[in-house]
């Protein structure tokens, strides 16, 4: 006799017999495992009746696999109920077995299209979709946690122009996104946050200059720290000594080679564009001033692994730079020195954690690519659960 674990991946069954119908495999078998009513779990059953069930198997090579049961249906005589015989691995009221549908799951999981594998397989779009559905929420019962990691990453990104804007929620420990909530104003995200679970327990959160979700960090995480993320303090200083300098040399500013030279480090630039950005600023003593100071301020916030004592001697440096941009006189550079004063405690924290939305940010690029794989998504719900799982 066939060993079952062998050919069908379940135990507990016996085969009788293999038949070729139609050029697919049809596998005759009966359970012999142990049989229980299902409401009240005792054995003391009446045989009422035999008859077989068909289901889809998953394919041996190419070849499409039957599995034909020998069910009964059962009286229990213990509660009096009556029941139709269950079968391990095999769903009550499912056209196919586990396994099937798992390997559906797994070829459209791959980029077989619904259409084209429910072609190949003999089955609808619908059921593709459906069993893919019921994959990622199998895959997301396993690997997901309830509670809220305790390093997280806030950021928001684009879904769709009817909805708006979503906000990722990232663990940054684990590399990994913990969920996904539509809307990003206070309104929008306060119900989620308040029956969020381990709220307690977040010890860091790493987000971009958002007011919004300063409020709602301090409000619903009492004991985290909230950290700025190093690339938008970074480029936010960019983006008013850009604005400043189109405001003392319009002309210059249009200048994209002299754009590029201005927007980099000191230590990227090459020894041969050195001179010729010297020689600009030479001829701009305003400006060159302001781009010495620019550069400073860059490398003071590019700070990283510093000890708690090391942060008390660099707070000095930068508090007098906060208080020289509102002292400029300039516009850009004021607005710049409100911003970083209102930020300056979640900007300092970055010398003491190193954590930054990098992460997030990351995910970001492939949720767009599973955006575009399924040319869009009308259902929040069903791209919320396709990205818990994919971005896990």
């Amino acid at each position: 006799m066939i060993r079952s674990e062998l050919v069908l991946g379940l135990p507990d069954y016996e085969i009788t017999d293999l038949q070729i119908r139609g050029g697919g495999i049809h596998i005759l078998a009966r359970y012999t495992g142990p049989r229980s009513c299902p409401h009240c779990g005792r054995d003391r059953l009446r045989n009422k009746g035999r008859y077989r069930r068909r289901v889809r198997h998953e394919n041996w090579g190419l070849r499409h696999c039957i599995l034909e049961l020998e069910a009964s249906k059962f009286q229990c005589q213990d509660c009096g109920r009556y029941f139709r015989q269950r079968f391990p691995g095999i769903q009550p009221c499912q056209r196919s077995s586990e396994a099937f549908q798992k390997m559906i799951f797994r070829e459209h999981l791959d980029g077989i299209n619904r259409s084209r594998l429910g072609r190949r397989e003999g089955i609808g779009a619908a059921t593709v979709e459906r069993y893919f559905q019921r994959g990622l929420k199998r895959q997301f019962g396993e690997w997901h946690s309830a509670r809220c990691p305790q390093l997280l990453g806030i950021d928001e990104h684009f879904f769709t122009r009817r909805s708006g804007y979503a906000t990722t929620l990232c663990d940054l420990r684990n590399h990994k996104v913990y969920d996904v909530i539509l809307g990003r104003s206070e309104l929008s995200l306060a119900a989620y946050f308040q029956r969020l679970e381990g709220k307690a327990e977040v010890r860091v959160v790493c987000m971009d200059l958002a007011a919004h979700y300063r409020s709602l960090v301090r409000l619903h995480f009492p004991n985290a720290r909230i950290v700025a993320d190093r690339f938008h303090v970074i480029r936010i200083i960019n983006h008013h000594f850009l604005a400043c300098w189109r405001d003392i040399d319009g002309v210059g500013a249009r200048n994209r080679g002299l754009l590029s030279l201005m927007r980099r480090h000191r230590h990227n630039l090459r020894a041969d564009q050195q001179p010729r950005l010297a020689a600009y600023l030479a001829d701009h003593p305003v400006l060159e001033t302001i781009y010495r100071f620019k550069q400073r301020l860059c490398y003071l916030l590019l700070k990283k692994h510093r000890t708690r004592k090391q942060c008390e001697q660099l707070v000095p440096r930068f508090l007098r730079a906060v208080y020289q941009l509102r002292q400029a006189g300039l516009a850009q550079l004021v607005q710049l020195g409100q911003t970083l004063a209102a930020w300056s405690e979640e900007i300092v924290a970055m010398w003491r954690f190193t954590r930054n939305n990098g992460i997030t940010e990351g995910f970001h690029n492939k949720m767009e690519l599973i955006n575009r794989q399924a040319y869009g998504f009308r259902n929040f719900q069903n791209y919320r659960l396709r990205v818990k799982v994919l971005c896990s």
